[in-house]
């Protein structure tokens, strides 16, 4: 099965570092990244993509960041 997350945060490192960790627990990038301005917090968002294939059926209570 697949699984697939948008990751989002604030244009910084974070979401860098947010992006990488899920590389290295598998996760694919899936199309291109996002980035847009957030007017209710005055500051960029970006965005991206992953997927990732595992060996369960999916559940609507399955913690995807833990997969």
């Amino acid at each position: 099965m697949k699984l697939y997350r948008l990751l989002t945060e604030d244009d910084t490192a974070e979401f860098c570092h947010k992006v990488s960790l899920a590389l290295s627990k598998g996760w694919e990038l899936y199309g291109d990244p996002t980035y847009a301005y957030d007017h209710a917090n005055g500051v960029m968002r970006a965005g991206q993509a992953v997927t990732k294939d595992v060996d369960a059926d999916y559940h609507p209570d399955m913690k995807l960041g833990q997969q």
